[in-house]
């Protein structure tokens, strides 16, 4: 009985294990993938401050980072607390899904196929929100490629979204899919229509600039402080930054109290004395000034986010994704205000949306049926025993 026990206690700590090391992949993907590196090649890790190549034994789940002490044991440069976090974090996941899911070793064939599928869903949140964090963005490998996985993981395995047949799991899938992309997407285009401009005055003259850190990224504008992704204030061919600017100054010349305009694919300068001037974007290669008014063009969401809760449909099925977006918002209400209570309003309001949406799926994961039935039953609704 003893020996059982300590099998069964080390098959379960093997699981963590597991996440943890598809977390120690993940941090690659987080680290290459929206820099437009390959997570391939190289194969092996490396330090991205000195390239050197990170051996087997010293890149260890969880504990390497602990034993070198969170820096990289060739040039001593520090390696972020998001690498450990991502593992633990990814293994805990693996961890409750397989609690929740599995657990009985002896039924492994019924439920194995729903708990991979899970940690793949689960790897695609963790991955995807821990570069929305970094980069304000969800690339397409992971929100488009997880589509793709979520439809095929539906077909194979239609009981995942409690379908009986294959061809009935694709369909509630596709459907599901379309309902996250097109029921989002509409939120944001209204968002856009009704409180997509904000405009902000300052108090005086403040230092605004265009740049670009990384050429395989795109530009970063800083306004007052803040800095703004690209891709979220440009996220359609209408969108404009325009500033009341006292002082702008470009590669070609230099303004006095000029309006100027920023669109995604060029600059137009409306000077108060003369004739506006229009620059294509890509030949703009210094931009910075002060501004004592700005419009921002920018929603709360942004398009990789509907992309986002499209994958999550395409895994979890309609009623997740309505779940979803309303335990994000809730979510989203919560950290701002705890935020604000601890002093750090600034930090909650640079949280993208896509963390609360990866948030609202894992709680229907693990508690969305319980909720949904709750509620019902509570407003005494029929189907309350969905």
């Amino acid at each position: 009985m003893l020996r059982y026990q300590i099998l069964l206690a080390l098959l379960h700590f093997l699981v963590f294990l597991i996440g943890a090391g598809i977390g120690s992949f993940l941090n690659v993907v987080i680290h290459r993938l929206p820099r437009g590196l390959s997570v391939n090649q190289p194969r092996r890790s490396y330090c991205p401050k000195c390239n050197w190549q990170i051996p087997w034994h010293q890149n260890l789940p969880v504990l390497s980072w602990l034993f070198l002490r969170g820096r990289c044991a060739n040039c001593r440069a520090p390696i972020p607390a998001r690498y450990l976090l991502v593992e633990v974090v990814t293994g805990l996941l693996f961890y409750a899904i397989f609690l929740r899911f599995g657990g009985d070793w002896a039924l492994a064939a019924d439920w194995g196929p729903r708990v991979l599928s899970l940690w793949l869903f689960t790897a695609l949140l963790v991955a995807g929100t821990f570069i929305d964090i970094e980069h304000y963005l969800l690339p397409h490998p992971i929100t488009i490629g997880g589509t793709v996985a979520g439809l095929f993981c539906a077909t194979l395995l239609p009981d995942l979204l409690g379908q009986e047949t294959r061809l009935r799991g694709f369909l509630v899938s596709f459907g599901s899919a379309a309902l996250g992309l097109g029921g989002l997407w509409l939120v944001v285009e209204l968002g856009k229509l009704a409180f997509g401009r904000k405009r902000h005055r300052f108090d005086g003259q403040q230092p605004w600039s265009v740049t670009q850190p990384d050429e395989e990224l795109p530009p970063v504008v800083t306004l007052a402080g803040e800095e703004y992704a690209w891709e979220d204030l440009f996220t359609r061919a209408s969108d404009r930054l325009v500033l009341a600017c006292a002082r702008l100054k470009t590669n070609t010349g230099e303004w006095h109290d000029a309006s100027v305009e920023l669109w995604g694919e060029k600059l137009v300068v409306r000077p108060a004395a003369g004739e506006a001037r229009e620059f294509p974007i890509e030949e703009v290669t210094l931009l910075e000034g002060t501004a004592s008014e700005v419009v921002i063009p920018r929603e709360a969401m942004g398009f990789g986010d509907v992309l986002f809760l499209m994958m999550i449909g395409s895994f979890l099925g309609w009623q997740a994704v309505l779940f979803t977006v309303f335990a994000a918002s809730v979510l989203g209400t919560l950290v701002s205000g705890g935020t604000r209570l601890i002093g750090m309003a600034a930090w909650g309001s640079k949280l993208p949306f896509g963390p609360y949406l990866a948030g609202g799926a894992m709680v229907w994961v693990f508690y969305g049926t319980e909720l949904l039935t709750w509620y019902l039953a509570k407003l005494r609704l029929p189907g309350a025993d969905l």
